[in-house]
């Protein structure tokens, strides 16, 4: 097989990581409903329904790293090495998520429960809006710059970056904006997850009534962000390390290609069914299922769109040279065929996660 094949094929795993992350933010959705006003045992039944498969969320995104250094070692490097400050308020969260799950009911708590509640509230809001915000960058592009003759200046660095060091795209709007609508997709996929997991019928109905915000906020952003993306122009690869600016060149990935189109079409329809019926019918709780079916379909599509058709997946604002491809920054050949056999396994995590996610369902 080509050389290009395993670079497609990596790229092809990433999205489904990078989808399956997006999904499991339902949790993070959940967390930011806590510190609303409503009855103490109300609140503990939102709390026992999400409190486990934060680790899940946590593991994919360690399994989505990991992926990313061993077939993009070059946008690990600058990404996660040069825009640092989003990676550690990202990470930092996390930790701040598992003391305070494993602290809020222990005994001899100093701070109190309703502490922990605000500390994973704040994770809550954070994690979705800087995972989105970085995830938005594969469109709009971050401040970098990479040269190979950096290794060899620098002690090994590939890439420089401006001051801020990656915090400057959250000045950026249409990054904010794509942040927001990750937030709100979460908060609309953790209040499907309620209805379905929740049998009291004031829970479930405050979750109804919480679905209709949430899912007016999120159909906004989503329009809005979807409508930026395909009118903004991009880059397209006329060679390893050169590129021509292409008007409405994600327009042209997504509606030029059937397949990717179809794809995002059909998730964004399932997102929407499950919300507008578990809005409409109160005895409807399977909306969490089409609706996390439709959301992995749909951000599949959008990594297909930044990545593949001949367009860098990671544009560099500052040096358009430096923009990384599928192509310009994999891994060698013989490193990307050894993991494509080892990926073959993937299925087996795959079951493990959804033994423990049947497990965590069986104890409730």
């Amino acid at each position: 097989m080509e050389y290009s094949f395993f670079q497609e094929y990596w790229w092809f795993l990433i999205s489904v990581l990078g989808a399956a992350l997006v999904f499991l933010l339902f949790v993070q959705g959940g967390q930011s409903m806590f510190i609303q006003k409503m009855p103490e045992s109300q609140r503990e039944s939102l709390v026992e329904a999400v409190e486990h498969r934060w680790e899940l969320t946590f593991t994919t995104l360690v399994v989505f790293g990991g992926a990313f250094f061993a077939s993009f070692p070059l946008f690990y490097s600058t990404s996660f090495g040069g825009a640092y400050w989003i990676w550690v308020l990202i990470l930092l969260g996390f930790v701040v998520q598992a003391v305070s799950y494993r602290y809020r009911k222990a005994e001899g708590n100093l701070i109190g429960r309703r502490a922990y509640d605000i500390f994973l509230f704040l994770n809550g809001i954070t994690a979705p809006l800087l995972l989105g915000g970085a995830v938005s960058t594969f469109f709009f592009g971050s401040d970098f710059t990479v040269s190979k003759s950096m290794i060899a200046e620098n002690g090994g660095a590939v890439s420089q970056w401006g001051p801020w060091h990656g915090l400057e795209v959250l000045a950026d709007w249409r990054v904010l904006l794509f942040g927001i609508m990750v937030l709100f997709l979460a908060r609309v996929l953790a209040n499907l997850w309620y209805i379905n997991q929740i049998d009291e019928e004031q829970t479930k109905a405050w979750n109804r009534r919480q679905l209709l915000v949430n899912a007016g906020v999120f159909v906004v952003a989503f329009l809005a962000s979807v409508a930026v993306i395909l009118t903004v122009p991009g880059y397209e690869t006329v060679g390893a390390h050169e590129f021509k600016l292409v008007k409405y060149k994600y327009f042209h990935n997504l509606f030029g290609h059937p397949a990717t189109l179809a794809v995002f079409l059909v998730g964004t329809a399932a997102v929407l069914y499950a919300t507008i019926r578990s809005i409409l019918d109160p005895a409807f709780r399977k909306g969490f299922m089409f609706a996390g079916a439709g959301t992995v379909l749909v951000v599949m599509a959008l990594f297909w769109t930044a990545g593949y058709f001949d367009t860098p997946y990671y544009p560099s604002s500052t040096d358009v040279a430096s923009s990384l491809t599928i192509y310009n920054s994999s891994s060698s050949e013989f490193t990307l065929k050894v993991m494509s056999i080892v990926s073959l396994f993937l299925p087996v995590v795959i079951g493990y996660i959804s033994w423990v996610w049947y497990k965590f369902t069986k104890k409730r």
